[in-house]
């Protein structure tokens, strides 16, 4: 009997194509599963919504005013309902994100209150124009996947702010958009943006290139304006984020694994109440994690317990076939320095690795106030960097070289191999703002620190690009629909 193995003539073996973390076993991530079920079925959820209570009290849970307690069955249920994959397309009808597995997409996060200015290097307030050069960043920069504006906009009236950053994002960048919304009709109105693009809502919801970003405060209380959010996402068949926001040790216990409990028990309610409107519903779940620095009050976003909680929950969601969001790309410093680098470059890596499917948060700094589009610019090379070490190393007859090594003999040099050529561009990763240059010629260049370096390209895009606008006429259409939103009362 012929015992010897042949490794390339097995059909099918073992094989880590790419790297990725596990932060949990799949007993652990059972074992939280259980522990979210016991704690959403003996002590529940508030819901402060009356349309959600009586969706939630017509399919078995027990309401008892606001409180909510609702059977494993039926999470177990939900979580099987929701979409294990969701597609998300460019303004075009072009697939651009497959959100299921291991899959990976970044894009910018939003500052809370402030915007570096491109031009100037000031903090100041966000304006509409800022949507616009953060669509149009965004569009040029070839790890950006998603948009997002990087600033609320201070200069238009607060009920259509929203409506203005769509409006700006869908006439600058042809790619995927992450949206968030005040409220439903700020919702209602930003649906009817999209359906006018696509050409109609059956076009939109066929090949849909939004997603709404729905945020909720933690500690399993959910505000009325949240779930009517959630609700009507569910019945227009939008896809939508349920983000869950927790600081360990305040709102969610201190220890990690029961951090992620509440926050699993957290979006599950969201998923639940999705599909229980509309089964079928495609929903993004996760969370933002910090803690609560004492000593100077404040809540850090480039701390390292923002990447372990969040890594874990990309894990547990997996394991639930849930398609996952996380937060990453941030940083705590005030201006483009080594923390900053540090910071991003971890946590981008970090749930990189996780597998996480939509990571937002690039171009943030000062623990999410400012919002820096040289910082995203700054992002695009860390996020190149990330996907060259997650890709791993492919392991294949033509890639082993046997008889290239063979033929070059001990001592050879590959440099006029035509195995060479063949893989130079494919196995290397190359720097677009980092410098490997000598000292000679970076000192005859400027001198330039990596952040002058991304400064300046940032005012190159915005000079230079040119996004695919939308046709002069649905480009009015978005006006009058603001307008419309503007005049209601």
């Amino acid at each position: 009997m012929n015992t010897t193995r042949s490794y390339f003539t097995r059909a099918s073996f073992e094989a880590n194509q790419t790297i990725h973390w596990e932060m949990l076993s799949e007993d652990h991530c059972e074992e939280i599963f259980m522990t979210a079920l016991e704690l959403l079925e003996r002590t529940g959820a508030e819901i402060h919504n009356k349309d959600a209570q009586d969706i939630f009290e017509r399919s078995g849970c027990w309401v008892e005013g606001a409180r909510v307690r609702i059977p494993s069955a039926l999470i177990e249920w939900a979580a099987n309902s929701a979409p294990s994959r969701i597609t998300l397309c460019d303004r075009n009808g072009n697939r651009a994100l497959r959100l299921e597995t291991t899959y990976s997409y970044f894009g910018p996060g939003q500052g809370k209150s402030f915007v570096i200015d491109p031009q100037t290097g000031a903090r100041r307030k966000p304006v509409k124009d800022d949507a616009a050069a953060a669509a149009v960043i965004c569009d040029a920069l070839k790890n950006i996947d998603f948009a997002h504006s990087i600033g609320y906009p201070t200069d238009v009236a607060e009920k259509t702010a929203d409506l203005h950053v769509f409006a700006a994002l869908l006439n600058n960048t042809t790619k995927p958009i992450v949206q968030t919304i005040r409220g439903v009709e700020q919702a209602q109105a930003i649906l009817d943006m999209a359906a006018a693009v696509a050409g109609d809502l059956r076009e939109f919801k066929k090949n849909p290139f939004f997603a709404f970003q729905i945020d909720t405060e933690g500690t399993l209380v959910h505000s009325e304006e949240t779930l009517a959010k959630v609700i009507f996402a569910a019945k227009n068949g939008a896809p939508f984020i349920f983000n869950t926001k927790l600081i360990l040790g305040e709102t969610a216990p201190d220890a990690p694994a029961g951090a992620l409990v509440v926050a699993l028990a957290d979006v599950l309610v969201g998923v639940l109440l999705s599909q229980l409107v509309r089964q079928g519903t495609p929903v993004i779940a996760g969370g933002c994690f910090t803690i609560h620095d004492q000593e100077n009050d404040m809540l850090p976003w480039g701390a390292p317990e923002v990447s372990l909680a969040g890594t874990g929950m990309s894990n547990l969601l997996r394991y639930l076939r849930i398609p996952s969001f996380g937060f990453a790309g941030a940083s705590d410093s005030k201006i483009s320095d080594a923390q900053m680098g540090l910071e991003e470059a971890f946590s981008m890596l970090h749930m990189g690795l996780a597998g996480t499917n939509l990571i937002r948060g690039c171009g943030v700094l000062e623990y999410g106030l400012t919002g820096s589009l040289m910082m995203l610019a700054m992002g695009d090379e860390i996020i190149g960097m990330t996907r060259k070490i997650i890709q791993g190393i492919e392991v294949n007859e033509e890639r082993l070289a046997r008889g290239v090594i063979d033929a070059v003999q001990p001592g050879g040099t590959y440099l006029g191999e035509e195995h060479t050529l063949a893989y130079f561009h494919k196995e290397f990763w190359w720097p677009t703002l980092m410098s490997r240059g000598r000292i000679k010629d970076w000192t005859e260049s400027g001198s330039k620190s990596l952040g002058e370096r991304a400064a300046e390209r940032t005012m190159s895009i915005l000079k230079t690009h040119q996004p695919e606008k939308l046709p002069d006429a649905v480009a009015a259409k978005l006006t009058e629909i603001i307008e419309k939103a503007a005049a209601l009362n």
